[in-house]
């Protein structure tokens, strides 16, 4: 008895696997899904790469501020030179020291070691002040990135979920457990939570290296108080010896 070949046409089975014809094919929902997946994305990596880019440059400022603060130059010097400069947050807490010090002492130099010792603690509060603006400043996004590798996942999963319900309902109404007609549906939603996974990952691993990027710079900027401190500290005593020398000379 002859063999008895079947021909199936594969053509009817065919389907496109590409990206953009997962999206095309994908229910209203699951699209909706990808799509704020696709822009939470998009604004993470501008997020990330405009972070990248200022920590950078802060760290390169206020290597060279601190050469300079330390050089011996006059710190009135220093202070005109610098506060009128472009936004910093180093160049900012140091004017806010500068512009507490100068007000204090502007009717002279205080003689009494309370006045000092309030004057030390106004100069200490507005740089502390100065520090936690600029990195409330800088830490705008972080609460995105964080939002993003936390949640995206989930909303992934959702359009995934969502979309194999769909599947589940297209295989009962066609009555057809077949792979050609499966397979098409589950794909599309597990890109969903494939774009889920392209979304957290960057957002978390940019979200843990900028957190200690930002805790770094900011113990910079207080070591920094302390040391302008003091140095404030120091003027202060000098002071205080001229003034006990005088009197006794008198």
């Amino acid at each position: 008895m002859p063999n008895i070949i079947e021909t199936v046409d594969l053509g009817n089975y065919a389907h496109d696997m590409s990206m953009w014809s997962l999206f095309l094919q994908a229910d209203p929902i699951v699209k909706a899904v990808m799509f704020i997946l696709v822009i939470a994305s998009i604004w993470s990596w501008s997020i990330i790469f405009a972070k990248r880019s200022t920590l950078k440059k802060l760290n390169r400022k206020a290597a060279i501020f601190e050469d300079s603060f330390w050089s011996g130059e006059p710190l009135d010097k220093i202070y005109q030179r610098v506060k009128n400069s472009k936004h910093d947050p180093m160049l900012n807490t140091f004017s806010a020291g500068m512009e507490e010090w100068q007000a204090g002492i502007s009717a002279g130099v205080p003689s009494k070691a309370s006045m000092q010792a309030s004057l030390r603690q106004r100069v200490e509060r507005a740089m502390t002040v100065a520090i936690t603006r600029e990195i409330n400043s800088l830490e705008r996004g972080m609460t995105f990135l964080a939002s993003v590798g936390s949640t995206a996942p989930f909303i992934g999963l959702f359009g995934t979920v969502w979309g194999i319900m769909g599947s589940f309902s297209s295989i009962a109404a066609t009555n057809n457990t077949s792979l050609a007609v499966v397979a098409p549906g589950i794909s599309e939603a597990l890109f969903a939570t494939a774009l889920g996974l392209v979304a957290a990952i960057p957002a978390v691993v940019a979200y843990n290296v900028f957190s200690t990027g930002l805790n770094r710079y900011a113990d910079r900027l207080e070591a920094f108080t302390e040391e302008f401190s003091a140095i404030l500290s120091r003027h202060l005593d000098s002071q205080d010896d001229d003034n006990t020398k005088s009197k006794r000379v008198s």
